[in-house]
């Protein structure tokens, strides 16, 4: 479980596969009145807090990403209080889950060699597009606007050359830097051949 905080208001909380496996859950138990799934919710909240020293009292939003075999990406975003409002005490939480895919896919590489072979690989597929970043020392391929029929096969091709990233693009876009946008497989692959 790892936490990234967004905004004043707002954590992301990447879950692998593995860590939801390791508390006995799958990313179907989110529809499920599940106890386990309510006390994962409320550790990750207590972990959340401690980490950013960040208040979970009163309404929350929940966006849930699922990550076909990766986990899942949790964005929690506490909602702004006015002058006038008074915080909800007691542990009370008001929360508004929204469960989607995700409309991006986003790895990890170590060398630019592993994005090389991969982009040879995806090109010889039909496979295109991506943006390509590079931060501290390392790559990142940032994959949108694909057909969601191709998830799972872009998906197992990605990680057999890296791993799922649980940097943000938002992250990316403004701490790393922009090698190649929106084509960086047609133009590796055209480049590198």
């Amino acid at each position: 479980m790892r936490f990234e905080r967004l905004t004043a208001n707002k954590i992301k909380i990447f879950l692998t596969s593995d860590d939801l496996f390791d508390r006995g859950l799958s990313k179907e138990d989110i529809w499920k009145d599940s106890i386990k799934w309510d006390q994962l919710f409320h550790d990750m909240l207590k972990e959340a807090s401690e980490e950013f020293d960040f208040d979970f009292q009163g309404a929350i939003a929940i966006e849930i990403f699922a990550i076909q075999s990766q986990g899942m990406i949790m964005i929690i975003t506490v909602e702004e209080v006015g002058d006038g409002e008074e915080r909800l005490h007691d542990g009370f939480l008001e929360m508004k889950v929204k469960v989607e895919g995700s409309a991006f896919i986003l790895y990890e590489f170590e060398s630019i060699e592993e994005v090389i072979e991969l982009s040879k690989r995806f090109s010889q597929m039909g496979i295109f597009g991506g943006s390509l970043y590079a931060l501290n020392n390392r790559y990142y391929l940032l994959m949108e606007n694909f057909a969601p029929v191709e998830l799972n096969k872009i998906i197992s091709i990605l990680s057999e050359y890296g791993n799922i990233s649980i940097i943000s693009p938002h992250y990316l876009e403004e701490y790393g830097n922009k090698i190649i946008e929106n084509k960086a497989v047609d133009t590796i692959s055209h480049f590198f051949k």
